[in-house]
């Protein structure tokens, strides 16, 4: 269920541009957005897996918290990662 190292890695170059730039709020935001999808997939599956559902609800809540961070520093970097990620239609 847990994203691979070689995709997580995959992610944040495509996002930050460098792989090691882990601690970039984009490439945090894309990787609980990977997390997030594959966690949904699971829960469809497995309706009565509670602990993954408390899980997807932890994840969700965090990239909202960084997306709020985000857009209330830097406005120009928040839209880009929106749209980069379709996350709002």
């Amino acid at each position: 269920m847990a994203i691979s190292k070689a995709k997580k890695l995959s992610i944040i170059k495509e996002i930050s541009g460098d792989e090691k730039n882990t601690g970039l709020v984009e490439a945090q935001i894309g990787i609980l957005t990977t997390d997030i999808a594959n966690i949904t997939e699971h829960i469809k599956i497995n309706k009565k897996d509670y602990s993954s559902a408390r899980g997807l609800y932890q994840k969700v809540s965090k990239r909202k918290s960084l997306l709020n961070y985000l857009k209330k520093n830097d406005i120009e970097r928040y839209r880009a990662i929106v749209k980069k990620l379709e996350l709002r239609s």
